[in-house]
């Protein structure tokens, strides 16, 4: 698949490896004409997609390093240009001075992103793999990492272009049909139009509904413990990590700042973030942490209110709860269940749910892992999750409102075919066929250097 915009002439170089020391480090090189570029740092001409052992050497002939080097002519790249990767020893100071090199050879710097931007480019990946790429490298979770390859081999695109297909043959019947008005409804209702336009739609939902499945696979959940000191709060988070992450002592205002972990439950990545205990104190280190637990609040998806079971709901909770920011899911804990002899539950009363549970012994905490799984909106799809972005959501859901809007003008075809234009338009911009280039710059840019 071609672009538009043709391959960019100059030759960039990054560091394709983390940052520190390894075995290994690889520098990358894109552009054209590499050949001669190898032999000026190489002092031979290389094979073509055959490893050979080589001397990295500088200006002067002495040498830098030693390692590989693989030569990958144009097209058959990672970028559709000619690449070579240099694979030396992984210590900083050496990958720097080969980057060095490939700069007075003439590269220059890659851009954040750059090389899978020159793939996207040269058609060897449409815009959602190229997504994929990224989305592999920062996969937090086993069932992400696989979603991810997923899309990169195509999976996503297939169904993307599937709809598209679909949308464009109907597009043609309709459009054909506007040059004989006599005879249009007669003729959409022989070539079952409406059943296209039907399947159209029922197609979209499935992709939109794993869609969003797949975003909370890539981005997952902010939780938030809240609760007065000593409710257990980073008992609960050491219990839901498997590991004592946090200090638990019965001394109240231990826990003075916002500590992280992350879990997965089910292949959803849950940000877990145990606060300092939310009361009145005249200890300044205590009362910053209880300010950052405010500004964690703010910032979650769901906060889980935690109240000690053994004294019920206090003055001192009513008030926590009346500070809480509407419009944030929240889950009432009532925790240590164990020291007071009441069992496991679950209760629900209209909107609020509540739980019974005990951090320290583990019981009822698959009921929080299900009820968390409740309130992100999971449900199993089995292995074909599409782990979307943001950007692939809004997409879907405005090629689903055109298709929608398309049902109601079935009878004036003009309208009916823009409708269908529109929404093909808005598959368009998550493979890449209809998007602008300050869209791309945005998306390359968050990439790792090097990819």
């Amino acid at each position: 698949m071609e672009r538009a915009e043709p391959s960019l002439p100059d030759t960039i170089a990054a560091v394709a490896t983390a940052p520190g020391r390894g075995g290994i480090g690889v520098v990358r090189v894109s552009g054209s004409n590499l050949e001669s570029f190898a032999r000026a740092l190489t002092g031979k001409a290389p094979e073509p997609r055959t490893a050979g052992f080589v001397r990295f050497l500088d200006a002067a002939g002495a040498a830098i390093d030693e390692g590989i080097l693989l030569y990958f002519p144009s097209p058959r790249s990672f970028t559709g240009e000619d690449v070579i990767e240099l694979q030396g020893h992984g210590g900083p100071v050496v990958l720097q001075l080969l980057l060095t090199r490939c700069v007075e050879l003439g590269a220059r710097l890659a851009e954040p992103g750059e090389f899978s931007r020159r793939a996207f480019l040269n058609g060897k990946m449409d815009l959602a793999q190229a997504e994929a790429v990224a989305d592999l490298i920062e996969a937090s979770t086993v069932a992400a990492a696989r979603s991810a390859v997923r899309s990169l081999s195509g999976a996503f695109s297939d169904e993307i272009h599937r709809l598209t297909d679909a949308l464009i043959d109907l597009r043609m019947l309709v459009e054909a049909t506007l040059d004989f008005p006599e005879e249009e409804v007669e003729f959409l209702e022989k070539a079952r139009a409406r059943e296209r336009l039907d399947a159209i739609r029922a197609q979209l939902e499935a992709v939109l509904d794993r869609a969003r499945q797949g975003a909370l696979l890539r981005s997952g959940m902010n939780v938030v413990l809240v609760g007065q000191p000593n409710v257990g709060k980073s008992s609960l988070l050491n219990r839901l990590a498997g590991e004592e992450r946090a200090i638990v002592t019965e001394v109240a205002g231990t826990t003075r700042d916002a500590l992280r972990e992350t879990i997965a439950i089910e292949g959803i990545p849950i940000h877990i973030v145990d606060t300092a205990g939310l009361r009145e104190t005249q200890d300044r280190v205590e009362r910053i942490g209880v300010e950052r637990t405010w500004r964690e609040i703010e910032r979650a998806d769901v906060i889980l209110r935690i109240v000690d079971a053994r004294g019920g709901v206090q003055p001192e909770d009513v008030a926590i709860d009346a500070g809480l920011p509407a419009g944030i899911e929240r889950i009432t804990i009532f925790n240590k269940i164990d020291l007071c002899g009441v069992e496991a539950s679950r209760e629900v009363h209209g909107a609020a749910v509540t739980l019974r549970i005990s951090a320290q012994s583990g019981d009822g905490i698959d009921l929080l892992r299900a009820e968390l799984l409740r309130v992100a909106g999971w449900h199993a799809h089995g292995q074909d999750v599409v782990l979307a972005r943001e950007r692939h959501l809004v997409a879907l859901r405005s090629a689903l409102v055109h298709v929608n809007a398309a049902t109601g003008q079935y009878a004036a075809l003009e309208l009916f075919a823009e409708e269908l234009r529109s929404a093909q338009e808005s598959l368009g911009e998550i493979t890449g066929e209809f998007s602008a280039d300050d869209l791309l710059g945005v998306i390359f840019s968050r990439f790792c250097i090097g990819k």
